[in-house]
Formats: structure tokens, C-alpha cells, sequence
């Protein structure tokens, strides 16, 4: 790893965060998927659903977050197949800057990115009836699984953006990652689905990390969800990482 690493990806960051602020569409379309299916479920299908005994958007809300990390992950993915296509990362790879730090500084936009995006949503959320009497270090906690989930997917949208050869190839792999909250405890409690599918929501780790999440919030014990939360998050970013950094020496090479 290059001295200058930190040097470098906080000067890409910085370009890439420019880029953000001068189009501010990022945030804005990652946040409004979500606020949407948010309003729908709560106003127009909440009525239909029994979760819990509390306001149906506590119980929703943890799984919107999930959905609208998802739905930012992509834009990763569209922003290196840009560069790719404009030459701007052939540019770099000439320079005598460390390898890694122009796919770190995309990361770090998209973590930033989705930070905001997530607050926008609990924004509308709480104007919506939310209510947490959860405490800091019950915010925090949650925070830090959101942000090491955001990391894991986002490496993993490294790699269609490194070897798609169309747009539609470089973001076309989120949408399955929109969809998997779906099979999940992220808007009915899993109990109430049909066998096989109800045996693969209870085994993926959507359900684990909305259930931690949603525990942390509403103030219950939350046993062994998180810890289990924070084991697939880490381990699907080290998985995500290792594939990324594979992908993109190996592109070095062509």
C-alpha cells in the first residue's frame, strides 16, 4: 500500500463529493424509492397487516433503511463504469498515486451518500408517527451496522462496474438487492409466510439485521441478532473487498 494512500483517497473523495454536491440527484433519487414504499405500506397497506402492537412504521421502518441502502449501492457501480468509460481511471493508473484509493474514494462517496439518504428517510419517518425512545449508544450501534452494511454492499457493486461493458450491466445487479427485504422480516414478521419461503427469510441476513436494528430501536433485548447482524456484515465485506481488489488488478492486467 502506497505512504500516501490516506493523501490520495481523501483528495479522489474530495472529487467525487464535488460531484455529488453540484448534482445532489444521488441522494434525492436513493431517498425517494424508499419514502415511497414507506407511505404506501404505511398508509395505504398498513391497515391490512398485523406486526406487533405498536405503529406499523416502527415495525417498517428498519427494512426501508435496508431498502434504501440497496438502492444507492448501484450508483457505485455507475459512477467507476463512467470513469472506466471516460479513461479518467486509465489517467490515474498512470499517476503515482496508490492503486486502491480511486475505488476507496467511490466507496466513501457512496457511504456518505447513503448516510444522508438514511437520515432523509428517518426524517420523513418521524413526521410519519416514528417513535424511538432507544438511547445514544442504541443509535449508534444501529448506525454502526447500517454503515458496515453500506460498506459490504458497496464493495460488492464494485465489481459489475468494473467488468460491465454496458450501463444497464453496471447497476442492472441492485435490483436484486432492492427486492431481497421482501423475503424478510422487513415488512411482515416471517411466521406468517408459507413454508420454504418463510425457511429461506429466516436464514438470510436481511432478517438478521432488520431484527437487530428493529430491537435496538424499540428498546428490546436484542440477544444474539446483533452479533450475528455484525457477522454477516463483516464477513460479506471482507468477501466483497477480497472479489473487488481481484477484479481490479485483474483489469490492470488487460
Amino acid at each position: 500500500m502506497s505512504a500516501h494512500f490516506v493523501t490520495d483517497t481523501r483528495a479522489l473523495l474530495g472529487r467525487s463529493l464535488r460531484h455529488i454536491a453540484r448534482s445532489p440527484d444521488t441522494i434525492v433519487s436513493t431517498a425517494i424509492v424508499p419514502i415511497i414504499m414507506l407511505l404506501l405500506f404505511v398508509y395505504v397497506l398498513g391497515g391490512a397487516i398485523r406486526a406487533g402492537t405498536g405503529p406499523y412504521v416502527n415495525y417498517l421502518l428498519p427494512g426501508i433503511l435496508l431498502v434504501t441502502i440497496a438502492s444507492g449501492v448501484g450508483y457505485t457501480s455507475y459512477r467507476i463504469f463512467l470513469d472506466n468509460q471516460s479513461g479518467i481511471v486509465e489517467r490515474f493508473r498512470s499517476m503515482p498515486i496508490a492503486r486502491s484509493s480511486l475505488l476507496w474514494a467511490h466507496v466513501l462517496t457512496t457511504v456518505v451518500a447513503t448516510l444522508a439518504s438514511l437520515a432523509v428517510v428517518v426524517g420523513v419517518a418521524l413526521l410519519m408517527g416514528f417513535r424511538s425512545g432507544a438511547g445514544v449508544l442504541a443509535w449508534l450501534t444501529t448506525v454502526a451496522v447500517l454503515t458496515l452494511f453500506t460498506l459490504a454492499l458497496t464493495w460488492l457493486a464494485v465489481i459489475p462496474g468494473l467488468t460491465a461493458t454496458s450501463m444497464d450491466g453496471a447497476v442492472g445487479f441492485a435490483y436484486p438487492l432492492v427486492f431481497l427485504p421482501f423475503i424478510s422480516s422487513a415488512f411482515v414478521p416471517t411466521a406468517t409466510m408459507p413454508g420454504p419461503v418463510r425457511a429461506f427469510a429466516e436464514h438470510q441476513p436481511v432478517t438478521v439485521i432488520v431484527d437487530g436494528v428493529r430491537n435496538l430501536l424499540a428498546e428490546q433485548p436484542v440477544g444474539t441478532d446483533i452479533w450475528v447482524a455484525l457477522s454477516w456484515c463483516a464477513g460479506l465485506l471482507v468477501v466483497a473487498y477480497g472479489g473487488a481488489m481481484l477484479t481490479y488488478r485483474h483489469s490492470q492486467l488487460r
